[in-house]
């Protein structure tokens, strides 16, 4: 399986997923060509929101044309700035590494990560799913089963790691497909794999919309995730003016979203055609990433524990992490909040804190805190009572603390508390109490 996936995550690489624009300027404007990933909605501040923003041409004027290219996934952006046909680009921590790795064979195509956009200290911006009522309950009922990912992606290092945890070998015991993320969802509901590891937001979209359920919390893993931002070093060099101004207004993308999260989710839900409520579950306050520039200690610890897995599978020779990460081009003033939950919770009258939960009625132009998952659920109850129609509800998982959808979370009863969980295999791990639906749960609390 090594050597396959090797090969195949090589042949990914090469391929692009967009025109590439020319380099000829437009009316005598010089081009800044931009790669992103509308739907992996981790990077918006590099890509997505910053677009629709427009905080990018603001910073530049009129001397520059962005030239905006985006793709499903992070390698055709890498195989672009290689051949020095995009300039900036916003991917996930194992694209980057393989992003710099390539870059340092060459002089003339060596790349800097400059900045981080969202991340996860505990790795719940991935996650394993299977279909709604799959018999497989656990990851070691993936023995012998086909499990579609993407090779050299974080998923499939999760995938990985929370298999060998599990005492599973991935390479002997079942076989790995590679496949782009909206490939694997559809192989996922033909039944032709048995679980898919992806990258948000196709978990959450996928269990949104009642195609999947969770298998594997990533934030059980514990091990960090991120995305961010890199630039080609040439262009770096010659441009550095429009690489501080690129994160000047990834900052204020950032800004944006940290005030007023729940209009951010709108906007890219827009921009992409994901359900809102998908994108403000993991860029929303309390949500699953926290977006910050700066590259954390634990973040960049993150990056040199990943290179031994990606040279494992063949997609990665070796990589200087120190001369690849550079914050020199960072703002000045990058620090802040982040959007979290605040306030007073209107049904149990208690403030909010980490263990917040929020709900999302249908018509408000702003949500709610819950104090606690069961002031949510009587949050819940009360709006239905009062004829109101939930949009979503979002309560963090009892153990991990990974953000989930309410109707979609596993539920145990403990007396007069109410947990929740994302598997039902960490619901009966609990122990105590009586595992019930939401609905149920909804009705007792």
């Amino acid at each position: 399986m090594r050597r396959r996936l090797a090969v195949a995550a090589a042949t990914v690489l090469t391929l692009s997923g967009c025109t590439v624009a020319g380099n000829a300027a437009q009316d005598g404007k010089e081009q800044l060509v931009v790669g992103y990933q509308s739907k992996t909605i981790n990077t918006v501040t590099a890509g997505t929101l910053l677009r629709a923003q427009g905080y990018l041409e603001k910073r530049l004027g009129d001397k520059y044309q962005v030239v905006w290219q985006d793709y499903d996934t992070g390698a055709p952006i890498t195989a672009q700035m290689m051949a020095g046909k995009i300039d900036i680009g916003s991917m996930g921590d194992y694209p980057l590494l393989i992003n710099g790795s390539r870059g340092q064979q060459s002089e003339q195509t060596r790349t800097k990560m400059i900045a981080v956009t969202g991340y996860n200290l505990h790795g719940a911006l991935n996650t394993v799913v299977v279909a709604p009522g799959s018999p497989i309950k656990s990851l070691a009922q993936l023995r012998g089963k086909t499990v579609s990912t993407s090779a050299g992606s974080a998923a499939h290092g999760l995938l990985v790691q929370a298999l060998r945890k599990a005492g599973v070998d991935p390479e002997k015991d079942l076989k790995v497909e590679n496949q782009q993320p909206p490939i694997g969802a559809s192989a996922l509901q033909s039944g032709n794999v048995a679980a898919l590891s992806q990258f948000v937001a196709w978990p959450g979209l996928l269990v949104k919309r009642g195609e999947a359920e969770v298998l594997y919390d990533g934030g059980e893993l514990n091990v960090p995730t991120l995305h961010g931002t890199v630039v080609r070093q040439q262009y770096a060099t010659d441009h550095p003016d429009v690489v501080k101004a690129f994160l000047q207004a990834q900052q204020d993308a950032t800004d944006f979203l940290w005030k007023q999260p729940l209009k951010a989710a709108e906007i890219v839900a827009e921009q992409t055609g994901l359900p809102a409520e998908v994108v403000y579950l993991y860029n929303g306050a309390n949500g699953i990433a926290t977006f910050e520039l700066p590259l954390k200690p634990e973040l960049k610890q993150a990056l040199q524990n990943d290179v031994p897995f990606l040279k494992s599978i063949g997609v990665l020779q070796g990589i200087d992490l120190d001369a690849f990460i550079d914050s020199s081009y960072l703002p000045a003033t990058t620090g802040g909040n982040g959007a979290v939950l605040s306030g007073t919770d209107p049904i149990c009258k208690t403030p909010v804190g980490a263990g917040a939960g929020e709900l999302w009625l249908t018509g408000e132009e702003t949500t709610q805190p819950a104090a606690d998952a069961t002031c949510l659920l009587k949050a819940v109850k009360n709006a239905e009572k009062s004829g109101k129609q939930v949009r979503a509800a979002y309560v963090p998982d009892t153990v991990t603390g990974t953000r989930w959808f309410a109707d979609k979370s596993i539920w145990v009863q403990d007396g007069t508390h109410f947990l929740p969980f994302i598997t039902r295999a960490a619901a009966e791990k609990y122990g105590k109490g009586t595992v019930i639906t939401y609905a149920q749960a909804v009705a007792a609390a």
